[in-house]
Formats: C-alpha cells, structure tokens, sequence
C-alpha cells in the first residue's frame, strides 16, 4: 500500500493540478490531502486484513475440516 501511494502520488497531485487551473478560481491542492486520503486508505486496508485474521482465529478448525 505504501509503494503504491508513493507511486502514484506525482500522478494524482498533476492530474488534480492540471484539472484545476480549468477553473476560472484558482485552487491550490495543499500536500495534506493526499496525506489524508493515503492515511486513510492504509488504515481501511489495515482494518480489512485485521477483520480478516480475527475471523479466522475465531473460528472453529472442525468446522472448517467438516465442510472440506
């Protein structure tokens, strides 16, 4: 997730960049956002490997055996 966001930072800061000088008021994207919005893709990936291996954990291996 980190190499990932580190990759496609520049990317999406100048796509954001060249799309925004469209406009007829200036906006300018401050580095904070992408922070944010990286800060909360880790953590929603984080959450769904963490549900994941707890749902595991707690569950039965004879049930598992019984099904397979």
């Amino acid at each position: 997730m980190l190499l990932a966001f580190v990759i496609t930072l520049p990317v999406a800061w100048r796509a954001m960049h060249v799309w925004l000088q469209q406009f007829a008021y200036r906006v300018d994207i401050s580095w904070w956002i992408f922070t944010a919005a990286g800060a909360i893709a880790v953590l929603a990936a984080l959450a769904a490997v963490c549900t994941q291996t707890l749902k595991a954990a707690m569950a039965s291996p004879l049930r598992s055996l019984r099904v397979e």
